[in-house]
């Protein structure tokens, strides 16, 4: 572990290659699990707020599903999550050509209909954040379907703590960022990596 600030950062970010080919996955990670992508109540307002500009991408079995049930339920786990439509895929989301899923809050973003991207969990993804009362845990999860990603982070070179450079900063600020990559690095250089 390194410890950043009030964080405790898994090695794996320093350790694991990890660079997204959504050309590979098709964008899996929206459409496979059995629960939404994890959300807090302050997201699940600001999908309620910005649900008018994503309406229309979403699929018609997605628009029932948020029009009877909302954008965000509690999981078996009681955690807040994305609305989902046939017990798996994310209610936003919405297809590109060559059948690549994509987040249709994101999608929104991107094309300036809305300012802001999406829920944290996504965004930070494979990251996932844990909150706790004296410190905040931050952990690499590994998941079968990015592989390639994997794959793809080795061939380029990429570690997971630099593909996430953006979001990490968005969520810690860039003065806790610098000091991940500075810890990270002098990990990396001292102890190599175990892949």
């Amino acid at each position: 572990m390194l410890q950043i600030k009030d964080t405790l950062v898994s090695l794996d970010l320093a350790e694991r290659f990890f660079c997204c080919d959504i050309n590979a996955c098709k964008g899996e990670c929206c459409i496979e699990g059995d629960a939404g992508a994890p959300v807090t109540d302050e997201e699940a307002r600001k999908i309620e707020e910005i649900l008018p500009e994503v309406w229309d991408d979403m699929s018609p079995a997605a628009r029932r599903e948020v029009g009877e049930n909302g954008v965000s339920y509690t999981d078996s786990e009681g955690d807040r999550v994305t609305a989902i439509v046939g017990g798996r895929d994310c209610a936003f989301t919405c297809y590109a050509p060559g059948g690549v899923c994509i987040c249709a809050i994101e999608k929104a973003y991107r094309e300036g209909r809305i300012g802001w991207r999406k829920p944290a969990s996504c965004y930070l993804y494979p990251v996932r954040i844990s909150r706790y009362s004296t410190f905040t845990a931050v952990n690499f999860h590994r998941w079968k379907i990015c592989r390639s990603a994997e794959t793809h982070g080795r061939r380029l070179g990429i570690r997971a703590y630099q593909f996430l450079k953006e979001p990490l900063t968005e969520e810690f600020g860039k003065e806790w960022y610098d000091e991940l990559a500075t810890a990270c690095e002098a990990y990396l250089e001292q102890y190599g990596s175990n892949e």
